[in-house]
C-alpha cells in the first residue's frame, strides 16, 4: 500500500517532460497523458520548505485533536445525573478515592449524589467483577475537583478519547508516511459518535481503548527499532568472521516493555485486554521471524521462537502482569475490600504446593474466580443488549439517556422537548468502515501487506473473541475498544482513492473528489446527530429523524 510522503521535496511531478517542460511526443504522435493537479502543485508549494513540513507534520494531528477536544468536552457536565453504567463505576471510583476499594451504597444514592451529597456511601464493601484500574481513571477529574458536578465525574475519560485522537493519527504515520491520511484517519474517529459518546460517559471501555491503542503504537515503534538492532547486531557479527545461524537474542527492546506497560493497563481495565496483549505478543514473534529471515539468518524460525522469543516474553508479559497487580494495591494494601479475607479462614487457605501465597494474594485469587463465573453467567435479558454478530454494522446502538420535558422549559422551541444520550456512531463511517474491513481481508490474502495484517490483528484482538459469548449479555458501545482499527481500515481505503500524486490526471482528480464529498457528508451527518450525542433537547420529531433503521430506536 505504498503511498507518497507529503514531507517530499515539493516537486510537482511530470510524468513524461521533456527538457524544456513540454509534453514528449510518442513515435505514433500520441501525447502522454498529464499527471498529478493543481491542487497537488499547490500542496507542493506550501510544503516547500523543511519549516512548513514539521509544522503540518505536527500542526495537522494537533489541529483534529483540538477538534475532538471541543466535541468531547463541551457542556461535558451536562445531564448533571448518572447515567446509564455511570451508577456503578463514578461511585465505585469515589469510594476508591476515599477507602482504597469500592463501598456499597445505600439504596437511592444516584439521586443525592447528583445533588452533591457523595458523602453516603457505606464502610461495606461492593461486590465489583472488573479490575480497579479503571474506576481509579475516572477518579482522577474528582481526586482534583471533587465529585458535585459531573463535569468532573467525566472528564478524564473525555480527555483519554481525545488523547486518542491524537495516539491514532501517530499510529497511521507509521503505518504509512503521510501526515494526510494520518489526520483523516484522526478525523474520522474525532467525529464519530459512538467515540464521542463514549467520551462522554464515564464508563471504562474508552480507557481499554486508549490503553490497547498506545500497546499497538508501541509495537509498531518497536518493529522498526527492532529491525535496525537486528541488522546492526548481525553486521558486528559478520564483520568479526561469524555467521550467527540463530541471530542474537536481543534485549535492548524498550518499546517491548512499553506496550507490556499499555497492555497490562488494558487487562487492569477489563480482562478483554488480555487478547491484545496476547495478539501482538505473537504478532512480535513473528515479526522478529520475518526480520530474521530477511537478514538471511539460516534458522530464523528457530531463533525467533526459541531464542528470541523467551526474551520478548519475558520483556513483555512480566511487565504487563506486574502493572495488572499493582492496580489492585488499594484493595492490598486496606482491610475492607470484598473477599479481603476470604483466605484468613483456615477451611480457605491453600495447601500443599501453594500453602507458601501469601493469604491476600489467595484471597485476590478467589476473587477473580468469582469475578469470572459472574463474566461468563451473564444471561439476563437487557432492553439495549447487542449481538456481538451485528457491531460492525451497528445494528442496535445503546440509549444511555433520555429524559422527556413537557413543560415548554426544554428550549427546543416546543411544549414537549426530549433529552438523549445515544451511541449511534456516525452511519457514514461505520458502515464504510464494514466494508473497508471486508475489502482489507481481500487484499491481505491478494497482496499480504504487512499494515494491512497488522490492522486486520488489532482488529481481530478486540472483536473476534466477543464471538465466543454470543449467548451473554452485551452492549454496541464494547465495539469502541476496536473502533480504531476499523477506523484504520477505512483511511486505508480512502488512502488507495485517493491515489498517488503522479497519477494521472483524470484518476487523481476523481480520486480527491470521492474522498472529499465522503468527507463533506460525514462532517453533515455527525453535525445532525451530535445533539442526541451530547444531551441537547429536540423536538421528538427530530430525534425520531435519527434512526435511520427500525432496530435504532427500540
Amino acid at each position: 500500500m505504498g503511498v507518497e510522503t507529503d514531507a517530499a521535496d515539493a516537486r510537482a511531478s511530470q510524468a513524461g517532460a521533456g527538457d524544456d517542460g513540454h509534453p514528449r511526443e510518442l513515435d505514433d504522435e500520441r501525447v502522454i497523458e498529464s499527471r498529478g493537479t493543481r491542487l497537488d502543485d499547490w500542496w507542493a508549494r506550501v510544503l516547500s520548505t523543511p519549516r512548513r513540513r514539521t509544522l503540518w507534520y505536527w500542526g495537522g494531528p494537533i489541529l483534529v485533536t483540538l477538534l475532538a477536544a471541543v466535541l468531547r468536552f463541551w457542556n461535558l457536565g451536562h445531564p448533571q445525573a448518572l447515567i446509564f453504567d455511570e451508577t456503578y463505576y463514578v461511585k465505585d471510583a469515589w469510594t476508591l478515592l476515599q477507602n482504597g476499594y469500592e463501598s456499597s451504597w445505600p439504596e437511592g444514592a444516584d439521586e443525592d449524589f447528583a445533588r452533591g451529597d457523595t458523602g453516603i456511601f457505606q464502610e461495606s464493601p461492593a461486590y465489583v467483577v472488573h479490575p480497579p484500574l479503571g474506576k481509579w481513571m475516572i477518579s482522577l477529574g474528582m481526586a482534583a475537583f471533587g465529585a458535585g458536578d459531573a463535569f468532573w465525574w467525566r472528564a478524564s475519560t473525555a480527555l483519554a478519547g481525545t488523547v486518542a485522537v491524537f495516539v491514532l493519527a501517530m499510529v497511521a504515520r507509521r503505518l504509512w508516511p503521510s501526515t494526510i491520511v494520518a489526520v483523516i484517519a484522526a478525523f474520522l474517529l474525532a467525529v464519530d459518535g459512538n467515540a464521542i459518546v463514549m467520551s462522554r460517559v464515564a464508563l471504562l471501555d474508552n480507557w481499554i481503548m486508549l490503553f490497547a491503542l498506545l500497546g499497538f503504537w508501541f509495537v509498531l515503534l518497536d518493529r522498526d527499532h527492532a529491525r535496525q538492532e537486528l541488522e546492526r547486531r548481525l553486521a558486528e557479527a559478520r564483520a568479526r568472521g561469524g555467521e550467527p545461524h540463530y541471530g542474537p537474542a536481543i534485549w535492548s527492546r524498550p518499546w517491548v516493555v512499553a506496550a507490556g506497560v499499555a497492555f497490562g493497563a488494558a487487562c487492569a481495565v477489563k480482562w478483554s485486554g488480555v487478547w491484545f496483549l496476547a495478539a501482538f505478543g505473537i504478532y512480535l514473534i513473528v515479526v522478529d521471524a520475518l526480520a530474521r529471515r530477511r537478514a538471511g539468518v539460516t534458522f530464523w524460525l528457530t531463533g525467533a521462537v526459541l531464542k528470541q522469543g523467551p526474551v520478548t516474553f519475558l520483556l513483555l508479559v512480566p511487565v504487563a502482569a506486574a502493572v495488572y497487580l499493582a492496580s489492585w494495591t488499594g484493595w492490598l494494601v486496606t482491610d475492607g475490600g470484598y473477599y479481603r479475607h476470604w483466605s484468613d479462614a483456615a477451611e480457605n487457605q491453600a495447601t500443599g504446593v501453594f500453602s507458601w501465597v501469601p493469604t491476600a494474594l489467595q484471597s485476590l485469587w478467589h476473587y477473580h474466580q468469582s469475578a469470572y463465573t459472574y463474566h461468563v453467567g451473564v444471561h439476563g435479558a437487557h432492553p439495549a443488549q447487542s449481538s456481538p454478530l451485528t457491531w460492525l454494522i451497528m445494528f442496535k446502538p445503546t440509549n444511555m439517556y433520555f429524559r422527556a420535558i413537557d413543560d415548554g422549559a426544554g428550549g427546543c422551541g416546543a411544549v414537549t422537548c426530549w433529552e438523549s444520550v445515544i451511541g449511534i456512531g456516525n452511519p457514514l463511517i461505520w458502515w464504510a468502515a464494514a466494508g473497508a474491513c471486508a475489502y482489507l481481508l481481500y487484499r491481505l490474502v491478494r497482496y499480504r501487506e504487512w499494515q494491512v495484517g497488522v490492522i486486520l490483528l488489532g482488529l481481530a484482538a478486540g472483536y473476534l473473541p466477543w464471538l465466543m459469548y454470543l449467548d451473554r449479555t452485551v452492549f454496541q458501545f464494547y465495539s469502541i475498544a476496536f473502533q480504531p482499527y476499523t477506523m484504520l481500515a477505512l483511511a486505508a481505503v480512502i488512502m488507495l482513492i485517493l491515489g498517488r500524486r503522479d497519477d494521472v490526471t483524470w484518476k487523481r482528480v476523481r480520486g480527491i473528489a470521492v474522498v472529499a464529498i465522503f468527507l463533506g457528508f460525514v462532517v453533515l451527518v455527525s453535525a445532525f446527530y451530535y445533539p442526541i450525542w451530547s444531551g441537547v433537547a429536540v423536538t421528538p420529531e427530530f430525534r425520531q429523524l435519527h434512526f435511520w433503521t427500525p432496530s435504532w430506536g427500540t
